[in-house]
């Protein structure tokens, strides 16, 4: 076993490996650096910054799931939205049993919305597994069905969702505790947005060590890398696609439940909505790529708070602007694969 672990780690090692590349940072730091001078308010400035990033930390929960499954599996799943509207609407129904108990203090309120977030990451990763072994799994390779399956599975899931819940909007009010802001000078920092960059730091902190220190970890990067070699080492990779694509789904189950808190209401085609921006995120931080998809996410919830702050208009296209401006100055996104 120990000589197999030892093969899987030289496969992952077999692309070397590049210094790390700074410039997509500094072209975040960039962004904030140019806001300040146009928003021309200290405090204004500090707000949206907040906003942007907690916003970005939210968009990179829901993304990382599916950049996990195209980097592993190669599997273009357009049907992701509905684990992201599943993991919603099962939050409001865990939040709405406790919502007594929620208003009655901060401890309460942040156990409340623990809970929320563990059954949705349950819920969701559930119907995941069941979602790849009846859809994606006869489609594997086969790029142009794998997009029309999927998206006639989150047609589906979204009706049932109706049928669940109701096809209408439902209210999704944080407990009383998380209401409000922080007042820093003369900034107002809500609440809410600070434990949501919060979660989605440790998100990231926890995928990045995931992938670079654990066994699991290393079989993923190695099946990136060299699928063949990893199989012949005894190693079944497809229960670790299986593994992965519950993992992704059960993280768009907890962005859901993330993003409905953040808009304070839900409805069945919250996931659809969202299924554009997560696009956009993942090819801009290059197809596969966690430190990508991270950054990228971050660089769309600041411009969005930005340009809607400054040119309300303009922040309708921003998005595409900004995933255009990108691709011309690097192709493979910020971070290829190859890069991590």
């Amino acid at each position: 076993m120990t000589t197999t672990v030892a093969s899987a780690a030289t496969a992952a090692a077999a692309v070397p490996k590049a210094a790390f590349d700074w410039k997509p940072v500094g072209l975040l730091l960039a962004v904030m650096a140019l806001a300040f001078p146009a928003v021309g308010s200290g405090s204004t400035w500090l707000t949206l910054t907040v906003a942007g990033l907690a916003m970005g930390m939210i968009v990179f929960i829901i993304a990382s799931g599916l950049t996990l499954v195209f980097g592993l599996m190669d599997v273009l799943n357009f049907g992701h939205g509905v684990f992201i509207a599943l993991g919603a609407f099962v939050a409001t129904t865990v939040m709405g049993g406790m919502a007594l108990f929620a208003d009655t203090g901060l401890g309460p309120a942040l156990l409340a919305i623990f809970c929320a977030m563990v059954v949705a990451m349950v819920v969701a990763g559930a119907v995941g597994w069941a979602f790849e072994r009846v859809i994606v799994r006869p489609v594997y390779g086969l790029h142009l069905k794998q997009i029309l399956i999927t998206m006639g599975g989150m047609i589906v899931g979204e009706e049932i969702i109706k049928v669940i819940w109701g096809p209408l909007q439902i209210a999704m009010p944080l407990p009383e505790s998380l209401r409000g802001s922080f007042i820093i000078g003369e900034a107002a920092i809500e609440k809410y947005r600070v434990l949501a960059a919060g979660i989605g730091l440790l998100v990231f902190v926890g995928l990045a060590w995931t992938l670079a220190r654990t066994k699991v970890g290393l079989l993923i990067r190695a099946g990136v890398q060299d699928r063949e070699m990893v199989e012949s080492l005894g190693y079944r990779i497809r229960r670790l696609f299986v593994g992965v694509f519950v993992a992704g789904s059960a993280l768009a189950g907890l962005g859901g439940v993330l993003w409905g808190l953040y808009q304070q209401a839900v409805a069945p085609q919250i996931g659809a909505q969202v299924n554009v921006l997560i696009f956009i995120v993942i090819i801009i931080g290059g197809l596969g790529s966690t430190l990508g998809c991270f950054i990228g996410a971050l660089l769309v919830g600041l411009l969005a708070n930005y340009t809607g702050f400054l040119a309300p208009t303009v922040a309708l296209f921003s998005n595409i602007a900004l995933m255009v401006a990108i691709l011309m100055w690097r192709p493979q996104g910020l971070y290829p694969v190859t890069n991590r």
